[in-house]
């Protein structure tokens, strides 16, 4: 379904369908639409075990934030590759008509930019930070420390980041696909996919909206750690590897 894969990677990896489904003696999945894929065409089961949501709580040191000139609820964030399925080009449509202070902060990119990511970068609004790869605590304490975090992806997994910032009680903005609902629920605001307009709605009512984006995120972190919880997750694999 990427549309960076030209034909000889999709056929590979059409071929590399019938191999997972047939060779292994079991198979897991961490996404449950795929599974339901692969169920569906080949009519056998699979396993679903998830990703986890447990994050360590980050040390709470802004130097990261004084290097980059943000203040702490002062930024919106996104943390991911600079490739089309990401969506990252509608973030930026999205974010130059909104009329705010706060800035976007975009981590990520590739050492060898292609013509998607230098378009994306030269993007004339001054508030959109591009501070390239940022690894480990540094990255929590971003996420940790934004108004909110905003996924515009247009094809997704399970998403570990979505996970990892719920996980965080930051709050959300994401793409209405049927990956990123699940995680979230109505714990999240969701905007249509692929969509800037709709993207800068959302962006601007939760400027307009932060008691509400909080409870929202509140009630998403009690949930995903419930729900995503890595202790759940290692005994289901414990307890298929015991078979």
């Amino acid at each position: 379904k990427r549309d960076k894969w030209p034909w000889y990677g999709k056929l590979f990896y059409i071929f590399s369908n019938y191999l997972t489904a047939y060779i292994p003696n079991q198979v897991i999945f961490d996404n449950i639409y795929t599974k339901e894929y692969f169920e569906k065409k080949f009519r056998r089961n699979y396993f679903f075990i998830p990703y986890g949501s447990e994050v360590s709580e980050p040390p709470d040191n802004l130097s990261v934030l004084k290097k980059l000139n943000v203040s702490r609820g002062e930024y919106f964030i996104f943390v991911g590759r600079f490739i089309p399925d990401k969506g990252v080009h509608i973030l930026i449509e999205a974010f130059e008509r909104v009329k705010t202070n706060k800035k976007l902060i975009l981590i990520g990119g590739s050492p060898n930019p292609g013509d998607y990511e230098k378009n994306i970068r030269s993007t004339l609004d001054k508030r959109i930070i591009f501070p390239g790869y940022i690894y480990g605590d540094d990255t929590n304490i971003l996420i940790k420390n934004a108004y909110a975090y905003i996924q515009p992806s247009l094809i997704e997994g399970l998403s570990p980041v979505i996970l990892t910032v719920m996980g965080l009680g930051t709050p959300l903005i994401c793409s209405d696909i049927i990956e990123n609902i699940y995680i979230t629920g109505k714990n999240a605001t969701h905007f249509k996919s692929g969509d800037a307009n709709s993207l800068a709605e959302k962006i601007d009512h939760v400027i307009n909206n932060p008691e509400q984006i909080k409870d929202l995120s509140e009630k998403g972190k009690i949930d995903v750690l419930a729900r995503f919880n890595w202790d759940n997750i290692t005994n289901q694999y414990i307890n298929l590897f015991s078979k």
